[in-house]
């Protein structure tokens, strides 16, 4: 591999050379075939990257939010101009279509525009004579170096949901993301630097276990925002609670849909497409299950194979793919091996994407569109998070029962409902016990001013990503009781203070 672009870290402000020969291979998942090179970081590397941004921390933290906004704005402007080229490594590295990593790309942009806004959002309480004299007020202040761990789907849009955040609200970055689709981040960094961004507040390591561990571990890290699967989200959270920092670990999920029998099928059934074999489900926020009520199965499931046919599934550099390939060899086998089980298991296979074949692609990562219908609850298609373009169908007699079938899933990042009714609507949002609800809207990922983040084991901490929740992550409050005496002798008293 000695002729393929070595990706390096980004440490105080430029490119740095690791300081062990570890690497990884970063590979063209349309065509199987290895791209890049990434250099895999070293407790050492993880180590001066801290440092780094603990020794920028003190004057940007000092820098006023007027200040740092005015970076953001820069740095927004560049994102912009450099959208389509962040795009395409998403696209290279990942495998996703163009269109659909520049729609992700928008979504992480869309955080950026949001913390420009964060003279405004940082600003406290204030209560006058709380007591004779004596005034009351809050400051929300930085909480230190602050780390994100990144998954491998959305190389840009997840990193984005986290630094823009907490830089903006005056703290310094350590970025982890994905050793698979590391360029993207180097990007990132680059556009923040040329925008003003300065050196150490913002820094990128690649690696594997021995960084991530390196950075739950080092001493100097305040707080870990991680973004994956469900079992290395509940390792990140204790390990690092363990530490005492603060935590946000968001984990896996099995999202459903309830679709009621006076949905409009055709809307239905395109919204579903789009949201089970988008990014070949490899979405966190992807539908993965169906529950149609009623009678309503059979027309559905009917539409639904129809439309799945027509899917193009190729390269996703190729126009007109509607999707493409899995992002490594090994998660397309596994994907492959839930089909075959879900078969063993008993489960009606009404698309069978196994059998798929891209001319000239023949070493590709790719599965077709898979449809399942009369699954079970017991069945492991259902149980677990396959992450690939598997939808299952199952059946359930009442709104009530499609609720009680949802809540009883240990997990529960997003769901969504279809329907003509306003009451249907209001009972299903009220009642599941889901993180993010959408309503005739398939895959409710909110806005960067809202927060994002699941309940139960697909969320470990108490706050959301991006949005209120995302600035009260990213600081911590300080509560300030004042008082300017005027030359008055006060006595002192040993008794519990009232400020009446």
């Amino acid at each position: 591999m000695a002729h393929l672009v070595s990706i390096q870290h980004w440490i105080e402000g430029g490119e740095y050379q690791a300081t062990n020969g570890r690497r990884g291979k970063v590979f063209n998942p349309a065509t199987g075939q290895v791209v890049r090179e990434v250099a895999f970081a070293s407790e050492a590397d993880v180590d001066r990257s801290v440092r780094a941004a603990k020794r920028a921390l003190p004057a940007w933290r000092a820098t006023t939010p007027l200040r740092r906004a005015r970076v953001m704005q820069s740095y927004l402007a560049l994102l912009k101009l450099h959208e389509l080229k962040l795009a395409e490594l998403a696209s290279e590295e990942h495998g996703k279509t163009r269109e659909d990593a520049l729609g992700s790309v928008r979504r992480g942009i869309e955080v950026v525009e949001f913390a420009c806004g964060i003279p405004q959002l940082l600003k406290g309480e204030h209560a006058a004579n709380v007591g004779t004299g004596v005034d009351a007020y809050s400051l929300r202040q930085p909480v230190g170096v602050c780390v994100g761990i990144t998954p491998f789907n959305f190389p840009a849009m997840v990193p984005m949901w986290m630094y823009p955040v907490a830089i903006a609200c005056g703290n310094t970055f350590v970025l982890k993301p994905s050793e698979k689709v590391p360029s993207c981040s180097m990007m990132l960094a680059r556009l923040f630097k040329e925008a003003g961004l300065p050196d150490g507040v913002f820094n990128v390591i690649h690696g594997d276990k021995v960084a991530v561990d390196s950075l739950l571990n080092h001493p100097d890290v305040s707080a870990l925002s991680f973004v994956g699967s469900t079992p290395i989200a509940k390792y990140i959270y204790e390990t690092g609670a363990r530490n005492g920092k603060r935590v946000q670990a968001l984990g896996g999920a099995k999202n459903h849909a309830v679709v009621m029998p006076d949905a409009d099928l055709d809307f239905t059934a395109e919204a579903l497409i789009g949201a089970g074999y988008g990014s070949a489900g490899e979405r966190c926020m992807a539908i993965s299950v169906v529950v149609a009520v009623g009678d309503v199965g059979d027309a559905l499931v009917d539409r639904i194979a129809r439309r799945a046919r027509t899917l193009k599934t190729g390269p996703g550099s190729e126009p007109g793919m509607d999707m493409g390939p899995l992002v490594t060899r090994e998660h397309c086998d596994k994907v492959r091996g839930y089909v075959d089980v879900g078969v063993t298991e008993g489960a009606s296979l009404v698309v069978d994407g196994r059998s798929l074949q891209v001319p000239g692609h023949e070493d590709g990562f790719f599965l077709g569109p898979t449809l399942f219908d009369k699954v079970t609850p017991t069945m492991s298609i259902y149980r677990d998070e396959i992450f690939g373009p598997v939808l299952c169908v199952l059946r359930a007699p009442t709104l009530e029962a499609a609720i009680e079938l949802i809540n009883a899933s240990r997990f529960a990042n997003g769901t969504a409902i279809f329907t003509a009714s306003g009451s249907s609507a209001r009972i299903f949002e009220e009642s599941i016990e889901v993180g993010m609800v959408g309503i005739n809207v398939p895959i409710p990922v909110p806005m960067a001013f809202f927060s994002f983040g699941g309940w139960k084991n697909s969320l470990f901490g108490d706050l959301h990503m991006h949005g209120a929740e995302g600035i009260k992550f990213y600081t911590r409050t300080k509560a300030v009781t004042s008082r300017w005496p005027a030359g008055q002798t006060v006595s002192s008293s040993l008794v519990m203070p009232t400020h009446a």
